[in-house]
């Protein structure tokens, strides 16, 4: 039957450009006597029918063509309809792009982009660092923060203040400096972009309240230190991507200034405020819309034009820093700005240089995401050049905890099949972040008490860590071979544990576990020597028992999540141990080169 992932009935494989041919070569089951087949091909409200040929002269054909172009950019869905001596047979796929025959079933999916889609090629097979700044590395400077409390780097987090409320108030105080200080430890594991949660100036440790878009955080550093980063770290071939969080500022800021701190005049003081457009109050000034009902952090008009030209403008936030040198924006819950502003910040962003990359916060499919009744197009052109990749994390922990190789290979294509390639390049591959709990607690399968007292208390035991361990290595072999940009949350590469926000975002441990250390290391030398191979296609099989092969150009992962043995017949050498090998250990992962690579 036809398969949409098999170039044999559908050239080419996946997401294509607008003008594109495209060639379909649709298989007729033998017990059915075709008369004619139909492809119905569907975009927003526009729908029109394809009348595929045969591809013979017989009598009785097996197989029926066609060719075609799509004019316009667009998310398109496709399905036929065989036409037989017994009436109408209607064909769809069940959730893996392979055909059935029935009714109710799901239409293929058809990404089709502009022609001018490009994506910057210095961040395609490199591997970004993802800092939570406050927490990875300080060098003392006796600065301490303007509220809240300075901790020392080895005291535990803090989850309630006396009154139960958490406000994000302790800080541990990495800074600029300690980042410096650390980018031979980077440069170690390969790294080639260091991605910073917020840097500008606020009131939390985590900086999502920004307080002046236009300042660093001074607890962080100033511009000078922060250009000085900038250029240490492309010494080393590192570059730097900010988090770009445009949808809501803090209460405590220059432009709302709830708890008069700053001079200006701020919205929630008066109506009169030159910033009292940004948001949008209900019942003055104390009822106004705000990210997830978080008082903190009021919510921007989405459709506010004096915002957008203040981030996105000519001397506006985003130039100011771009200019600097920064490399790359990460947009904070870009599923919240509307469509025109990420336009207007990608046009910004590329007019000063094309080569920036802009990435999107997205949980889900970013290619049929619908937010506030809007069909999003991230990927058509003139948004996006990429994604945090959530399907990929929620498929690889999926696959390592419950062994399901036909689940994962679907799961993985059909993100493969609906992103264009050149933005599935730039989608952050990542198992963890300051959003989720650390990937050593999830793979551990621990499920402490609710209480969060309890989860802040809670150390895996000795066999729930060599467990977790384990499962980290072959989900990190995984992160490093599917397509995209391998992220690391930091402390992820050492074992650091913790739970839900914010017991995940503990002070970094330089001295952590040094053999998982070491295995992120040499997949990272693995990525960086054979990086032409990483940005080839993608070929994933099952093996057996649960297992399955990764191939990408020259080298290929053998992953067996099981507690078995499993045979691969070919004695072959490890480039992670440099043993050989002609069965896979339990929970063990092989990576090796092949004769015969792929294009």
């Amino acid at each position: 039957m036809f398969n949409s992932r098999n170039i044999k009935y559908k050239k080419p494989f996946g997401a294509i450009a607008v003008g594109e041919n495209v060639e379909i070569n649709f298989p007729i089951p033998d017990n059915l006597s075709a008369i004619g087949v139909v492809m119905w091909i569907r975009c927003a409200d526009i729908k029109f029918s394809i009348a595929l040929k045969k591809a013979s002269t017989k009598k009785i054909c097996r197989i029926f063509k066609t060719k075609f172009t799509l004019p316009t950019a667009g998310i398109y869905f496709y399905r036929f309809e065989i036409e037989t001596t017994d009436g109408i047979r209607y064909v769809g796929h069940n959730g893996n792009g392979i055909a059935l025959i029935g009714e109710w079933l799901h239409e293929w999916q058809l990404t089709v982009f502009d022609k001018e889609y490009n994506t910057p090629e210095w961040v395609k097979g490199g591997l970004i660092y993802h800092i939570f700044v406050d927490r990875f590395s300080r060098i003392e400077d006796d600065k301490i923060p303007r509220f809240g409390y300075l901790k020392s780097w080895y005291e535990d987090l803090t989850i309630a203040d006396w009154d139960g409320v958490y406000r994000a108030n302790d800080f541990y105080g990495g800074n600029i400096k300690g980042i410096i200080s650390k980018l031979d430890y980077l440069k170690e594991l390969s790294v080639t972009a260091i991605y910073l949660s917020p840097i500008f100036q606020s009131s939390s440790n985590h900086r999502y309240d920004i307080g002046n878009y236009l300042n660093i955080d001074p607890l962080f550093g100033d511009e000078q230190e922060f250009r000085k980063l900038i250029d240490l770290s492309s010494k080393k071939g590192i570059a730097v991507i900010l988090d770009g969080v445009f949808n809501h500022t803090g209460a405590d800021s220059i432009y709302f200034n709830k708890f008069s701190h700053f001079p200006t005049l701020g919205a929630y003081q008066s109506p009169i405020s030159k910033y009292f457009s940004w948001y949008n109050f209900t019942e003055y000034p104390d009822k106004y819309d705000c990210w997830w009902g978080i008082t903190v952090v009021p919510s921007i008009k989405r459709e506010c034009l004096d915002f957008q030209n203040f981030i996105a403008g000519d001397g506006g936030v985003i130039e100011k820093w771009t200019q600097m040198g920064v490399k790359g924006w990460r947009l904070d819950v870009v599923d919240e700005l509307s469509s025109r502003f990420v336009k207007e910040i990608r046009r910004k962003v590329k007019s000063i240089d094309n080569d920036v990359a802009l990435i999107g916060e997205v949980w889900e499919d970013a290619s049929t995401k619908v937010s506030y009744d809007e069909e999003r197009e991230y990927f058509l052109g003139k948004e996006l050049d990429g994604v945090m990749n959530y399907p990929f994390r929620s498929a690889i922990i999926d696959y390592i905890t419950k062994m399901d190789d036909k689940k994962f290979i679907n799961d993985v294509m059909t993100i493969t099949e609906n992103y264009p390639a050149q933005a599935l390049e730039c989608c952050m591959s990542l198992i963890g972040t300051h959003d989720t709990t650390r990937i050593i607690n999830i793979l551990s399968e621990v499920h402490p008490s609710p209480d969060k007292s309890m989860r802040l208390g809670y150390r895996l035991s000795y066999r729930e860590y060599r467990l977790g361990k384990s499962r980290v290595k072959l989900a990190a072999v995984l992160q490093y071979f599917l397509p995209g940009i391998p992220t690391i949350y930091y402390g992820d590469e050492v074992g650091m544990q913790g739970f839900d926000d914010p017991i995940n975002r503990r002070p970094m441990t330089f001295g952590g576990d040094a053999d998982l250390l070491d295995h992120y290391k040499k997949l990272g030398a693995i990525r960086k020597r054979f990086k032409d191979s990483f940005r080839s296609s993608l070929q994933i099989e099952s093996l057996s028992n649960g297992a399955i092969s990764i191939t990408r150009g020259r080298i290929i992962a053998k992953i067996n999540p099981t507690s078995e043995e499993i045979s691969i017949s070919d004695d072959v050498e490890d480039l992670l141990t440099r043993d050989n090998f002609a069965d896979i250990p339990p929970m063990t992962a092989i990576i090796h080169m092949i004769d015969n690579p792929q294009n």
